[in-house]
């Protein structure tokens, strides 16, 4: 049986450490995808991913490309094209610029791999993953954004530092747009089971709240660029769950259609992922506050979305 071939749309920070993690973990062959100015950049990162499986002695045909058909067949397209953040610049800045690049993606992407789930990380999320959907038409399964893993994973340090516990013991979920409106669900927080609220003080527990929120616009401030080695793990977490169907429930940027009382709008939501792509959305019980916080979140993606319709 041929090894899966997964498809990185953009060879730049993260799509690097997309294919270095992709490759250690021997989930397929890896196509490192840039337009034709970046093809060196592509080839050269290819070159050293793939001397570096014969220093660590894992098995992975690593392409660096700037040509579509490459990308052909393949079961996994994680899209990472556009312009990153920069000091003061917030997602929504970037809506203009990317999609334009996003748009042309997904028609590349509808011709060369019709079958494939499509992992979106590009900024701002929420409207690029819409128009991923909208351009290839593709079912509401097949096309998903990463964000709340992330985000999630940045609730947990914060919670695990200040509590004093292992970070792999917290439990936390993020919810609604990838942004600073995005909603820390802290009555599911659990530490081992242990309800966070027992653990911290509430005035402590806002405070982290805020941190995750503006989680992003902290490393940009500190290193000039977005993240690139949370995000690109987050992205392998939800491809993997994919290619060997583990069913993982995982907070993505899911189409909405009456769940949570949204429709038509991607939004961060709890989802089981498997072979079937996002095979369903978990509705969870959220409190008041939660649901009028994630109502507010829902409003600022769906103005932009509307701002995207319009350019």
């Amino acid at each position: 049986m041929s090894r899966k071939k997964i498809a990185l749309i953009g060879a730049g920070n993260i799509g690097g450490e997309l294919a270095a993690l992709i490759a250690r973990r021997e989930l397929g062959d890896v196509v490192l995808f840039d337009i034709p100015e970046k093809e060196g950049v592509a080839k050269g990162k290819a070159l050293d991913l793939e001397q570096n499986g014969a220093v660590l002695g894992y098995d992975a045909t690593i392409t660096g490309t700037s040509n579509w058909n490459d990308c052909a067949g393949a079961e996994v397209v994680i899209v990472t094209a556009g312009v990153p953040r920069k000091p003061g610049m917030s997602r929504d800045d970037l809506l203009t610029i990317n999609l334009k690049i996003i748009r042309g993606v997904a028609e590349n992407v509808k011709a060369q791999c019709p079958k494939a789930l499509v992992i979106v990380i590009s900024n701002p999320l929420d409207a690029m993953v819409y128009e991923m959907k909208k351009v290839t038409g593709f079912p509401r399964e097949r096309v998903v954004g990463m964000a709340g893993v992330l985000d999630a994973g940045r609730f947990q340090l914060f919670l695990a530092r200040e509590m004093g516990v292992a970070v792999k013991d917290v439990r936390a979920m993020v919810l609604g747009g990838h942004g600073d409106t995005m909603v820390p669900i802290t009555s599911n927080c659990t530490v081992d089971g242990v309800p966070v609220a027992q653990l911290i003080a509430a005035e402590k527990l806002q405070a982290i709240v805020e941190r995750t929120r503006n989680g992003g616009g902290e490393i940009v401030k500190l290193m000039g660029t977005s993240a690139f080695y949370a995000p690109a793990s987050a992205a392998v977490q939800m491809a993997e769950a994919f290619l060997k169907d583990q069913k993982r429930l995982l907070p993505a940027a899911a189409y909405l259609d009456g769940e949570y009382g949204y429709r038509d709008l991607y939004m961060g939501v709890p989802v089981v992922i498997g072979a079937g792509g996002v095979e369903r959305v978990v509705n969870i019980t959220l409190t008041s506050d939660e649901k009028a916080m994630l109502d507010k979140s829902a409003a600022a993606v769906r103005e932009l979305i509307e701002a995207s319709k319009k350019l």
